[in-house]
């Protein structure tokens, strides 16, 4: 019986933030044009639902990967190597705020981690990957056969 498994590389901190910086824009142009910015309560609503729409739509339908992800090379994977599911994209946006809220050492935390994770990797167990996969074939020998 033979198993292929899949690897992936790590995606580096510089990519990752790239990534970040065009998904934000993206996401700060569409709250404008909802008028996210009106009224900081009301803003800040429209602004959650919208971010967490914009991950949601682009992680769980398009290979877990952003327009800033596709854009530099990188997606989102679960720590098994599964595609992620509509509740890690909660459970990562709600990371974000909590990064965001401890004046960004949850954002940091990635510089430091050995599996280069922030904290919102780390709520929603999942890694940024490279989005090219490297296949190895694994051959395990079948008991049956042997005995």
């Amino acid at each position: 019986m033979m198993e292929v498994k899949t690897s992936y590389r790590l995606a580096n901190i510089s990519t990752r933030f790239f990534a970040f910086i065009i998904d934000s824009v993206l996401v700060a142009a569409i709250g404008g044009a909802f008028g996210a910015n009106d009224e900081w309560l009301l803003g800040g609503i429209i602004g959650f639902i919208i971010g967490v729409g914009y991950q949601w739509v682009f992680l769980t339908r398009n290979n877990g990967q952003t327009p800033g992800k596709m854009f530099m090379g990188i997606r989102v994977v679960k720590a098994d190597g599964t595609q992620i599911s509509e509740i890690d994209v909660l459970m990562r946006y709600i990371g974000y705020l909590i990064n965001s809220a401890v004046i960004g050492l949850g954002w940091l935390w990635a510089f430091i981690d050995p599996q280069k994770q922030g904290w919102h990797d780390k709520l929603a167990r999942t890694y940024v990957v490279m989005a090219e996969r490297e296949k190895v074939e694994t051959v395990y020998a079948d008991k049956a056969k042997n005995q």
